[in-house]
């Protein structure tokens, strides 16, 4: 009688840990399944960030070459003479005058 009883629970605790074995077996299965989701997802962004990477550096390089034709062009006007001086001064004037303009047109629009 004591080996039936023993067995009983043998079989009855080794039930209780194949349960709990396939609970936590599925509770993995859960976190592994979401984790790979996350790395799909992270995988997407990463390429997708690449290929936006790529794009602006095209247009820097784009914008690196206008900016340096403008550069040697001022530069060749600054050097030319006192007549290019005066036409620099009426050109800095100017972009003062429209900084002006623009700081209280967006301080006003701010502020509204």
């Amino acid at each position: 009688m004591n080996r039936n009883g023993g067995g009983r629970g043998a079989a009855s605790t080794e039930d209780m840990l194949e349960a709990e074995n396939n609970r936590l077996s599925d509770n993995l299965a859960t976190k592994v399944s979401t984790l790979k989701s996350l790395a799909l997802d992270i995988e997407t962004e990463t390429n997708d960030q690449n290929r936006y990477l790529d794009g602006m550096d095209g247009e820097f390089d784009s914008t690196r070459g206008l900016l340096g034709g403008s550069v040697r062009r001022f530069d060749q006007m600054l050097k030319s003479g006192k007549h290019n001086r005066k036409l620099m001064c009426y050109l800095i004037l100017t972009l003062l005058f429209l900084f002006i303009v623009f700081y209280f047109l967006i301080g006003h629009v701010t502020r509204g």
